[in-house]
């Protein structure tokens, strides 16, 4: 990170000179100007101040004119005028002109020096907090969450409907779904945006250390706790807790965390004193906690407290239409990130990724790409490109007639769509793709045929799908 850049423009040397020894001794970027000029050439192009300090009268004109010039071209500068003829005037001229502040010469180091500070603090937060917005925009809007199936559709609205509110959110679904992204859309588009988010993987801590990760430990609560440690309730206060993994804890920790939510309160480890913060609740898991509270594995009490608004994530083998579509995010992701030039996928490789289970969900299939982004390079994905155990989903038209029921059973809806899938294109192979008398072999309107090879993504063999 660049270090912060500093102007001072003043037409004496010795006040000039002085400052710049300070501020370069604190690891400051200064350059400095008697003139205004001098300065403007200075701030031209790419050269970003953070902080100026301007002399309100200088040799060719007004500090004040040059302020709002400079602001101009950067508003998020800070200005501190220097004067030695001050009036209340100028004061409120500078004011409004939106000066940082106003200093009357001579004046005390020590106490422009602080002034400083504050204001290269106060840039700084700006900064920060424009890049989080920034950030924030660009990640963690709806359009993120890729999809236009009706499953993920319907998540996407109740995530609208819940965001405004500070109610316990449970998050179910299999593992790779997508269920902290659903946490992270829900904080950043609700009142607590700016707040912290943080998250903690309950399944991934041993037991044993969990309770201090989660409401902190005071020095000497046990062997090695060397000093206090705030817990992440505490570091979420005024944003949210998202508790990953949240069927993985232990019984004794769930009595804790019940407290936590009915009383918005907790004791660290080893601590008399209680500790009350303002935190909205996001609960994960990919168990099935209705079951876990039959089996007395999971306290009910906590489970009613925590399931106050359910959100299902569908897996990836519900929402298939989804695939071709989170296909093409993850190539365009990995294309910009690895430098590489992926640029569509053909209809085999395509009928195969459809097909398949997809055990790891979007995690899974973010992976797939990744690793064909980097293998293949560039052009289009085939089905000679795809690992072994992907090919295996592949229909071939000219199997359509048996049926195979696996022992551990199959997934009734995409067995039908691929048999669907497999019907009109043997239908359109038989007829050379004449669309007409394909629909005439199936005995379907040709208007419903038409919308289905469209909705489906299906083309003659020796197409490419375009990204």
């Amino acid at each position: 990170m660049r270090s912060q850049r500093v102007l001072i423009l003043d037409d004496e040397s010795s006040l000039r000179t002085a400052l710049f020894r300070v501020l370069d001794r604190k690891g400051l970027n200064v350059i400095t100007a008697n003139k205004i000029e001098e300065a403007k050439v200075l701030c031209q192009g790419d050269t970003h101040v953070d902080l100026a300090i301007v002399d309100l009268n200088l040799p060719d004109g007004d500090g004040i004119e040059f302020m709002a010039h400079l602001k101009a071209m950067s508003p998020a500068t800070e200005v501190i005028i220097l004067t030695g003829h001050a009036t209340i005037e100028s004061a409120i001229r500078a004011t409004q002109k939106g000066a940082f502040h106003f200093v009357t010469k001579p004046f005390n180091l020590e106490e422009l020096m602080s002034l400083i500070e504050k204001a290269l603090t106060h840039k700084k937060l700006q900064q920060e907090n424009q890049q989080l917005r920034s950030e924030l925009n660009k990640k963690y809007k709806f359009d993120q969450i890729i999809g236009t199936s009706e499953q993920i559709q319907g998540v996407l609205r109740l995530i609208e409907r819940v965001a405004d509110s500070d109610s316990t959110v449970l998050v179910t679904g299999e593992s790779g779904t997508g269920k902290e992204l659903i946490a992270r859309a829900i904080h950043y588009n609700s009142p607590r945006a700016t707040g912290p988010f943080i998250p903690i993987n309950c399944g991934a801590i041993p037991s044993e250390l969990l309770e201090s990760e989660l409401f902190g430990h005071v020095k000497g609560a046990f062997t090695g706790a060397i000093a206090n440690r705030v817990g992440r309730f505490e570091m979420a206060d005024g944003g949210t807790i998202f508790l990953d993994e949240i069927g993985d804890l232990e019984p004794s920790l769930q009595v804790k965390l019940l407290r936590a939510l009915q009383e918005r309160s907790f004791e660290p480890v080893g601590s008399t004193k209680t500790v009350t913060v303002n935190v909205r609740v996001i609960a994960a898991t990919n168990l099935n906690l209705e079951e876990a509270v039959e089996n007395g594995k999971f306290r009910e009490d906590l489970f009613y407290r925590l399931n106050v608004i359910p959100i299902t994530v569908p897996a990836l083998r519900e929402r298939k239409t989804d695939i071709p579509l989170l296909l093409t995010h993850f190539m365009d992701v990995f294309n910009k990130t690895k430098g590489r030039g992926l640029s569509g996928i053909t209809p085999d490789a395509l009928e195969c990724l459809v097909n398949y289970p997809w055990p790891g969900n979007i995690r899974e299939l973010e992976n797939l790409v990744e690793r064909m982004t980097i293998l293949k390079g560039q052009g289009h994905v085939d089905i000679s490109d795809l690992p072994i155990k992907y090919k295996s989903g592949k229909t071939s038209s000219s199997e359509i007639g048996g049926l195979d029921i696996p022992d551990n059973g199959m997934d009734f809806n995409s067995a039908v769509d691929a048999y669907e899938n497999a019907l009109i294109l043997k239908a359109l192979e038989k007829t050379g793709w004449n669309r007409n008398q394909a629909a005439t072999l199936l005995r379907l309107n040709r208007t419903t045929l038409v919308e289905k090879i469209k909705k489906k993504g299906l083309t003659p063999p020796n197409e490419i799908v375009p990204i």
